[in-house]
């Protein structure tokens, strides 16, 4: 039976309920009055079930359509106001014992270049991010016990907090790893990670196990469980997402606020992020196979549809989206981008070449950091590179409860405009940077606090002399 509290997977992600749930919101798609009485639940900036949520995401009226985009955009705006958090993946290593259909690194791959970087290639790797001005990177790597163990991981997020090279510094590494141990979770939550991430890839059990044939990954209830053993081992920041384009998005959809709900109702705190990504070509995967496929209104419907159902959330798209689709996510309930992105292994420090085959997906945005950062100011965006929050231990329970109550702006805008001029300071083309200088001279008067406004102003004159490495 479904039970949101309970830890067995197959009780809090419960097939019958998102079946029912489906149902539900496909024989209420055009009532009107239905339709209105969730919009206005969702007007209390309180998020949505998935039940509620499943209705708007089947909603056919389209006046009631642009009434979910315009909510999402401003419930957005309200949670994290004009600033979107920059990042960038660093894959550590290709090797992988499972079968994943999906994937290129899946085990039967014998063609795909295996590539493991040793620490001093992480530093190359690292320096090369740091040359661009990322501050924020999140670990990726196949599932491997014996090229890939624990300690490797470990011993690499060692090896990146270690390296300060000219002004730049990873301030926050988030880990990609596959499921593991509550013993391991506490290992990585000592090494100082940030938040832990982890995609579904598909909530649906049956396609699943089809979709992961062989290795651990099989282990559908392992995996879905993985987060409570995440909390279990005391990481606060957890990250949920599903592939979509696997399995039926409605689905999907149901089964990952489901999970949201899950986490809310045992640990007290939902996913610290939740991420949207769509399959897409690499390698010997072809996307057509799949039949799931959504197209750019329906990805559009759904990222609205997650903003209101799960408000508080942290909300990132990658380069697997084109810079068009970005930009309209962007205005949706997008909060977090990847900018500079390489899905490759050892892609930063070298010049891709054409013959690597390493990279785990094809990138539909390819532009530089420089590039993104200006285009994302010349939209009207902060672009963001803090991690105060996580050094300040504003985390878990204690970064929702800030967020909930809409006071987490008091703090974020102007750490976001402090982050931003030190990019500009340090890496930022001169166009960029004239950009730059002329928003926060606007974005400064945005800051309502007075007090917090005249101590920005000064933190920004310091790091315009040298200084760096403030924060709220």
């Amino acid at each position: 039976m479904y039970n949101p509290k309970s830890l067995q997977a197959e009780e809090f992600i419960n097939d019958e309920e998102i079946l029912e749930t489906l149902a539900y919101a496909e024989k209420n798609s055009r009532n009107a009055a239905l339709i209105d009485e969730i919009l206005e639940k969702a007007r209390q900036r309180k998020g949505l079930s998935h039940r509620d949520a499943a209705v708007l995401l089947d909603c056919k009226l389209e006046d009631r359509n642009q009434a979910i985009f315009e909510l999402a955009g401003q419930i957005k705006k309200d949670f994290y106001g004009n600033r979107i958090v920059m990042f960038a993946p660093l894959y550590l290593s290709n090797y992988c014992v499972n079968g994943c259909v999906y994937c290129p690194y899946h085990a039967k791959n014998k063609h795909i270049r295996r590539k493991k970087l040793s620490q001093d290639e992480i530093r190359a790797e690292v320096i090369a991010l740091q040359d661009m001005g990322h501050k924020r990177l999140a670990l990726e790597t196949g599932e491997d016990p014996v090229n890939c163990p624990i300690e490797y991981v470990l011993e690499s997020i060692d090896t990146i907090y270690g390296i300060k090279h000219k002004n730049g510094a990873i301030r926050r590494v988030n880990v990609n790893i596959a499921a593991t141990t509550v013993e391991n979770y506490r290992r990585l939550k000592e090494a100082g990670i940030g938040t832990y991430i982890l995609f579904q890839e598909t909530y649906n059990k049956k396609s699943y196990e089809e979709l992961h044939p062989t290795g651990p990954k099989h282990n559908y209830n392992y995996h879905t469980e993985a987060m409570d053993r995440a909390m279990q081992g005391g990481i606060d920041d957890v990250g949920c997402g599903v592939l979509f384009g696997l399995e039926g998005y409605r689905y999907e959809f149901a089964g990952l606020l489901m999970h949201a709900e899950h986490l809310e109702a045992v640990h007290g705190v939902g996913p610290h992020t939740i991420s949207v990504p769509r399959i897409r070509r690499a390698d010997d995967i072809d996307p057509d196979v799949f039949d799931n496929g959504i197209d750019d209104d329906t990805f559009a419907k759904i990222v609205a549809c997650i903003r209101i159902a799960v408000p508080y959330t942290g909300m990132i798209v990658s380069t697997r989206e084109s810079q068009k689709c970005r930009e309209r996510v962007l205005k949706l309930g997008i909060s977090q981008i990847s900018g500079g992105s390489r899905t490759s292994v050892g892609g930063y420090a070298e010049e891709e070449a054409e013959e690597d085959n390493s990279a785990q997906f094809d990138l539909s945005d390819r532009r530089m950091l420089d590039e993104v950062v200006r285009w994302l100011m010349q939209l009207g965006h902060i672009p963001s590179f803090c991690t105060a929050c996580y050094r300040e231990g504003r985390t878990g329970d204690r970064f929702m409860s800030l967020c909930k109550s809409g006071q987490i702006q008091n703090c974020c805008h102007p750490n976001a405009l402090m982050t931003l001029e030190e990019y500009l300071q340090d890496y930022a083309a001169p166009e960029t940077r004239r950009i730059g200088d002329e928003l926060i001279v606007r974005e400064l008067q945005n800051i309502p606090n007075e007090k917090v406004r005249a101590i920005a102003k000064d933190h920004l004159e310091q790091i315009s002399a040298g200084k760096r490495d403030f924060r709220f």
